[in-house]
């Protein structure tokens, strides 16, 4: 069944833009929102509401009010639902008590840029569910490529000031109405409610262009990331050695798994194929996940970049704090290894390492390998070295080395037989051997040629007549 949801899944990004991802802003300008007034209480038939005077703010009513007053700054616009409206009421509402004064929340200092104020799925149906996706920082706002989704039934006051002239989006959601082209949704910025919705120093550009790369596209939000970070405190970690995730303004505590990738990688299908063989499990339900294509540099000698690559980058990290923080993401990136080199060539993976707060890396048995071999080979050489050592004060004169023993067969003590007993000649030669091996030819060698040839018990011995002292020219 896992593998015909992938499937279906895979099929859709490619008919369509299932891949998309949708970033939905989580705060409101809705008078029904409790946590909008300074008392944290909806106001009720006693209460008198106060708009600040400076305030400029679009206020999103969903349902009908009774109240004693209400105070009403300069610029602003109620959005009524239908049936929603309002009415003032003389004396005190019984079910409201004696009544008080609330003010609305000033809504001026919520940023596009604040990844808290976000929340990310792969679709709306999973925004609907509560189904949110985790994200590094930079990521956790909208990306060029994504749908920026403003709750249906609601408003909202955004600042969005950033570096340069415009923020990029595919497509803008506002009030059930989508803009996925930049001529409609510039008409509806310069209008009223656009003006109360958006402001700061930047404006918001729709593209309305989706990632065509199966592989994944770079968010868009570097540019950005002083604004981004700007948001973020960064908490106290326990971990030996914190990690720093591409794209995050703090140190993590868990594992990053970095993946080679290959053409056929297509990565929402790792997203789904990672939440389904691992993360739906009971062990790992606590455990966060961020999935990205981030950019890496490659530096000349560490500093002269030279070339700039882009790979997979797979955060893994614990929701729980503690000494142990970290451990389990760690077990689940050993797992994501062994299942990158199982079944690789099928996700498009070429290569995968991974590295944990722990201290501990996918480089682990690899270096233990290596260093294995090169004790070998240095070993091989210090003996090789000892050698060429000896042999070379050897014939310096510098060192003596005992006699070698003779390769020959040595004779013990009393082998030698007696004067005048047998030969032992040591093993057959026919040259030797043969009785008729000097021809009896009178006068050839002199007269006492044959006389002259002795056995003894070192060998056989014979007088050349070359060097014979006779004189034979007689």
């Amino acid at each position: 069944m896992m593998a015909i949801t992938e499937d279906v899944f895979l099929f859709l990004c490619i008919l369509s833009s299932a891949c998309a991802l949708y970033k939905q802003w989580v705060s409101d300008t809705n008078f029904e929102n409790a946590t909008n007034w300074d008392k944290d209480l909806v106001p009720c038939g006693s209460d008198q509401v106060e708009f600040p005077e400076q305030t400029k703010v679009a206020v999103y009513v969903g349902a009908a009010h009774a109240l004693s007053g209400m105070i009403l700054p300069m610029d602003g616009e109620f959005i009524l639902a239908s049936r929603a409206g309002f009415s003032i009421t003389e004396g005190h509402d019984p079910a409201c008590g004696e009544g008080v004064i609330t003010q609305f929340k000033d809504h001026n200092s919520l940023k596009w840029f604040d990844p808290a104020l976000w929340k990310a799925a792969a679709s709306l149906d999973d925004l609907h569910r509560g189904s949110y996706l985790f994200f590094v920082h930079e990521e956790s706002v909208p990306c060029q490529h994504d749908d920026a989704v403003f709750r249906d039934a609601s408003s909202f006051r955004v600042d969005i000031s950033a570096n340069g002239g415009s923020v990029l989006v595919k497509s803008v959601s506002i009030l059930g109405q989508t803009f996925s082209n930049n001529f409609d949704f510039s008409h509806y910025m310069a209008s009223s409610l656009g003006k109360l919705q958006f402001h700061g120093s930047s404006s918001l550009r729709v593209d309305g262009s989706a990632c065509n790369d199966p592989t994944g596209c770079p968010c868009g939000n570097s540019a950005n990331r002083d604004w981004i970070c700007a948001n973020i405190e960064c908490s106290q970690l326990d971990c030996k050695k914190p990690l720093h995730p591409v794209g995050h303004c703090c140190d993590v505590c868990g594992a990053i798994v970095t993946i080679q990738f290959s053409a056929n990688f297509n990565l929402e299908s790792y997203r789904q194929h990672m939440q389904n063989l691992f993360l739906s499990l009971p062990n790992y339900r606590s455990l966060q996940m961020a999935l990205s294509k981030v950019s890496k540099t490659h530096r000349l000698l560490g500093v002269i970049p030279y070339e700039t690559t882009h790979e997979i980058q797979v955060v893994l990290q614990d929701q729980n704090a503690g000494p142990a923080s970290g451990m389990l993401a760690e077990a689940l990136a050993r797992e994501v290894l062994k299942d990158a080199s199982a079944h690789g060539s099928e996700l498009g993976i070429d290569r995968a390492e991974f590295h944990a707060s722990s201290g501990a890396s996918s480089s682990d048995v690899s270096a233990a390998i290596a260093g294995n071999v090169a004790a070998g080979v240095l070993g091989t050489l210090a003996v090789l070295a000892f050698i060429v050592l000896m042999v070379v004060l050897h014939r310096r004169g510098r060192l003596s080395m005992p006699h070698l023993p003779s390769l020959r067969r040595r004779r013990k003590d009393g082998e030698i037989g007696e004067p005048g007993g047998p030969i032992d000649h040591g093993f057959d030669n026919p040259m030797f051997e043969k009785t008729n091996m000097i021809p009896d030819v009178p006068g050839l060698y002199g007269v006492e040629s044959l006389n002259t040839i002795t056995l003894t018990q070192s060998g056989v011995h014979f007088i050349n007549p070359v060097y014979d002292e006779t004189d034979f020219s007689a």
